[in-house]
């Protein structure tokens, strides 16, 4: 026998002396479990880089558009405009030449007219009288049409669904058609040429809206919210008041804003059925014309007065409308 083939296998002898990797795979170091980037330098897949003239024909496009929009706002508001200018032209200049020439003389601007329609008793007491119409007109519409709104929504009573129809058809009926047997109605108990005949007119003529806006607007709530209010102890008033409100803030402030302009602009209902002596300032206007003719002086700063007041209220709520907006989508 050979001396090598007498040598025995280090296997055979020693176990311990094979390799740990071959017989327990997890025995050995650990892997590289890096992943192995596999796309190609160059993919076909990746967006292409719009060109230069994409670009400018992008930019270009955005310019002309931003353009007609100003221009169109110019004309939407030049009416405005030539009223304002008017209002602020004496009589004198205004019938010798139009609005448009205080651009060229720009010394002819005065405010003689606010200070001779301020000084108009009938004037001052008819922007009183219509804020006396138009605050209270809008408190009772936002208050009734919230509660009849909730209640329409979440509240369960015999015949609900057909009084919400009745409410809908009232919405078509127009306001031409009660005024004979309302004048008939305010006049036997004593409401006829009153501010307060003036109030319930627009309060019964604006609920119908609102109660179907709201009722709308409620009813998208969801029911977990107001079952686990009721868990809480909360009665229906309390949760009307501390859940249902704050979440329908932007639908009363719309609904507020709206009604406001509705009534201070109107002038069918306040001729029928407004004192004649306090007349609110649609009407208190319209007896400046039949009085004295087309006096411009009077009627232009008095046109720009009573259409500046619904601006103001408009700009002043503004940002509430708009972070009721938000939150009503947030939640």
């Amino acid at each position: 026998m050979s001396r090598s083939d007498a040598t025995p296998d280090p296997a055979a002898v020693n176990p311990a002396a094979v390799d740990p990797a071959a017989v327990n795979p997890a025995a050995a170091g650990p892997a590289d479990t890096r992943p192995v980037d596999a796309r190609p330098a160059h993919s076909a897949l990746a967006p292409a880089k719009p060109s230069y003239a994409a670009l400018v024909s992008a930019k270009l496009g955005a310019g002309a558009l931003r353009v007609f929009l100003v221009v169109a706002a110019l004309f939407w508001l030049l009416p405005t405009l030539g009223l304002l200018l008017s209002s602020l032209v004496s009589p004198t200049d205004l019938n010798g030449g139009g609005w448009w020439q205080v651009f060229t003389a720009p010394s002819r601007l005065t405010a003689d007219n606010y200070e001779r329609l301020l000084a108009n008793d009938t004037i001052t007491g008819s922007l009183l009288n219509t804020f006396a119409i138009a605050v209270p007109a809008t408190l009772l519409v936002l208050v009734l049409g919230s509660l009849a709104g909730y209640a329409f929504a979440w509240l369960e009573f015999p015949g609900r669904d057909w009084l919400f129809l009745l409410v809908v058809g009232l919405l078509v009926v127009p306001v031409q058609v009660a005024l004979i047997p309302v004048s008939e109605l305010f006049g036997s108990i004593g409401l006829f040429e009153t501010t307060a005949g003036v109030v319930l007119f627009h309060t019964a003529f604006g609920l119908p809206f609102a109660v179907f806006l709201l009722r709308n607007f409620f009813a998208e709530i969801p029911r977990e919210l107001l079952e686990a209010a009721r868990l809480d102890g909360a009665g229906e008033l309390r949760l009307f008041a501390r859940v249902v409100l704050p979440l329908g803030g932007p639908a009363i402030a719309s609904l507020g804003i709206f009604q406001f302009l509705w009534v201070w602009n109107d002038m069918l209902v306040a001729l029928v059925f407004a004192d004649s002596a306090n007349p609110p300032v649609t009407v208190a206007l319209q007896q400046q014309v039949r009085q004295f003719g087309n006096n411009i002086d009077v009627l232009a700063p008095g046109a720009f007065l009573s259409m500046a007041v619904p601006l103001v209220v408009f700009f002043a709520f503004q940002r509430q409308f708009v972070s009721g907006v938000m939150a009503g989508a947030i939640k």
